[in-house]
């Protein structure tokens, strides 16, 4: 199975019937997931964590307190999820998130970034077998991503490149980084993208990565620290389009001696030997008294060689398609 996630993340800000249209527009848009974030301030921050440079407008425990969704919007969100035919996914920031997760019978769940060290957590998400854990590597060293993926060594997992940079600059995706982990973990591999634009997430593709996420605003000019570097709908659809052809072009190898698909077409655009000019029965064929020339269903121009030195056995005039019939 391949994933292309819509990453919502914090796009709604606090709005249920946002929540709801973004989960529509990631069905209409062509993923298969929705992806949030459950956020729990109290359980997550201190009151005077710093904020990241990109966002600047409110207390980060001010945000998640006001964006923050209860048990029963959660649980409204997850069957609007089923309604709209794709499946419900969320980050959790704490034990206690991750818990809330587990009661609304969630069946996938990702570990962020800044997740990745919190060991407490990805010992707690271990105990269950039955979830599809995605983990994202964004701001993890080797070493660091070795002792969460050690944890979870018995579980569905599937790893994602990542680079948690907002937006991230092509030379900071580390697509390298993608077959470094398909040879490291023998897993399942996706990237999480921070591009701006859609040839990260098609080189990813191409790569094998079997999970592509993005994030997808209504617009980026909303508010927050997700929309700006989101993707709207419509160059979403776009997106998705081109992730599923390109899985497509993946699952279908060609066969390069496999020409009786092209047989009709080779007769119309190949070459055959032509007379060039009169020809007398009895005389002897020379290369300037031949070309080459559209149709291909003569003698294919490929065996001049094998021509050249014969005779005639008949007058040939000049636009001949020449048949072995015609020499000896």
């Amino acid at each position: 199975m391949r994933y292309i996630i819509a990453e919502i993340g914090s796009v709604h800000d606090g709005s249920f019937g946002n929540a709801k249209k973004l989960i529509e527009l990631a069905s209409n848009s062509g993923a298969n997931i929705v992806k949030f974030q459950t956020h729990i301030a109290e359980a997550e921050t201190t009151k005077k964590a710093p904020k990241p440079k990109y966002f600047k407008d409110e207390k980060r425990y001010d945000y998640f307190k006001r964006t923050s969704f209860s048990f029963d919007q959660w649980k409204k969100l997850v069957e609007f999820s089923k309604q709209k035919k794709i499946e419900f996914m969320s980050s959790p920031f704490s034990i206690e998130a991750f818990h809330l997760l587990l009661k609304l019978n969630v069946k996938k769940i990702k570990i962020p970034s800044g997740e990745v060290n919190n060991l407490p957590l990805i010992e707690e998400i271990s105990k269950n077998k039955k979830l599809q854990i995605f983990i994202s590597s964004g701001m993890s060293s080797w070493k660091e991503l070795d002792e969460s993926i050690k944890i979870l060594k018995n579980n569905n997992l599937v790893i994602m490149q990542c680079s948690s940079m907002y937006p991230c600059p092509p030379e900071k995706v580390g697509l390298n980084v993608i077959n470094e982990m398909k040879k490291k973990y023998k897993r399942d591999i996706g990237y999480s993208d921070h591009t701006i634009g859609m040839a990260a997430p098609f080189a990813a593709a191409t790569l094998g990565a079997v999970a592509i996420e993005k994030h997808l605003t209504f617009s980026k000019y909303m508010y927050g620290s997700d929309a700006k570097n989101g993707m709207e709908p419509k160059d979403f659809f776009q997106m998705s389009n081109g992730i599923k052809e390109i899985w497509k072009m993946i699952d279908h190898n060609v066969d390069k001696n496999d020409i009786k698909n092209f047989k009709n077409m080779k007769k119309i655009f190949e070459k055959s030997i032509v007379i060039k000019k009169n020809i007398k029965k009895n005389q002897k064929i020379f290369l300037e008294d031949i070309c080459f020339k559209k149709p291909g269903n003569g003698i294919p121009s490929k065996m001049y060689k094998k021509v050249i030195g014969k005779k005639a056995n008949k007058n040939l005039k000049v636009d001949k398609l020449l048949d072995w019939k015609d020499i000896n």
